[in-house]
């Protein structure tokens, strides 16, 4: 077990007891815990054991396409019908659709109620239920509408990967890789030997890749300096990931991350003096895990034309967290729309 203690909430590894404290605690009102179909049947039981007190279950559609305000008017329509009130507890039990979007109605339903994360895939478990970023998609544009609101805790248990498809795996690694390339190089050094994810022993793994991400928002939790080093490939991945919401061929987050990391490593080697040796080594370790997709690049005009949506651009500008070194990054560097074409038919070379 591991706990790690940020100023208002804490997250716990594997400890189980602190969890059935959290569910029995007799100052709730009422204890509504959001599932999808998969959560429902692989966890859902697995939770319930932990409270002597009933659980009030709402269930949503899985999915980042139903990340939506549509799905939070469901989850709010049945809190009222549920006879929820601001002294309920709120109970997120899934991956980072769940935890963005379940909290985010509980945090607005009369004006907020108590909320807990229980991540059940590896990118939830490291990346999207720590730091209090809650929101929905709008509009084809990733997390557009949504507030930053703390939890009352998180609670991670590493048995609940043993339910997920491989490629739910690689996507939450992305995540893992990330905080590695901007933070620890001999941690990225360590995960890019990873062979068989799913024979990776994950409670160390998880705790220090969290502790990464922990310390970096504590110090900026509303995201106004140091926590945009945070968006390392997110600019253009999430540009390529709201791109394929609606298509045939849709990306998981962690897939859209690998190839953004990509990009803006090259990019990196044009603004920040990065090696292109180095470079070329991102890439190929990334490639090697997640394969090469080079016909699901956008055009640079769709790529650039999303992004004009990013949070991170200001005054019309885009703005790009990129790499000094392996480990070492910095944010808020203006990166023009042909280094952004150049970035993306790098990706496309073999």
């Amino acid at each position: 077990m591991h706990k790690i203690d940020c100023s208002d909430y804490s997250i716990f590894i594997n400890d189980y007891d602190a969890l059935s404290q959290k569910l029995n605690d007799n100052k709730y009102s009422k204890r509504i815990i959001i599932v999808d179909e998969n959560t429902k049947r692989e966890c859902l039981s697995e939770i319930k054991a932990l409270s002597t007190l009933p659980l009030e279950v709402i269930e949503i559609e899985s999915g980042e396409k139903n990340k939506t305000l549509d799905t939070c008017q469901k989850i709010w329509d049945r809190m009222i019908e549920i006879g929820a009130d601001r002294h309920s507890l709120c109970i997120n039990l899934g991956g980072g659709v769940i935890g963005d979007m379940g909290g985010f109605a509980a945090a607005t339903f009369m004006r907020g109620m108590d909320f807990i994360q229980v991540p059940t895939t590896l990118l939830s478990q490291v990346d999207a239920s720590v730091g209090g970023k809650l929101g929905i998609d709008y509009h084809r544009y990733k997390n557009l509408i949504g507030s930053i609101i703390s939890p009352n805790g998180v609670y991670i248990f590493t048995d609940f990967l043993t339910t997920l498809p491989y490629r739910q795996l690689l996507s939450g690694f992305a995540e893992i890789i990330k905080h590695a390339l901007i933070h620890d190089k001999e941690a990225f050094d360590q995960y890019v030997k990873f062979v068989n994810l799913e024979a990776i022993q994950w409670e160390d793994v998880i705790f220090e890749s969290v502790k990464i991400k922990q310390v970096i928002v504590e110090q900026d939790p509303y995201e106004r300096g140091v926590r945009k080093l945070l968006n390392f490939g997110h600019t253009i991945g999430h540009a390529i990931e709201s791109y394929h919401l609606e298509g045939d061929h849709l990306l998981l987050h962690g897939e859209a991350v690998a190839i953004g990391m990509i990009c803006e490593t090259f990019i990196s080697s044009k603004a920040m003096g990065l090696s292109m040796e180095k470079v070329d080594r991102v890439k190929k370790e990334i490639i090697d895990l997640y394969g090469h997709r080079p016909e699901l690049i956008p055009d640079t005009k769709n790529v650039v034309e999303l992004m004009k949506q990013d949070k991170k651009n200001f005054n019309g500008k885009t703005r790009f967290t990129l790499l000094e070194d392996i480990g070492e990054a910095q944010f808020d560097v203006e990166v023009s729309d042909a280094l952004i074409g150049e970035s993306l038919a790098f990706y496309k070379e073999n």
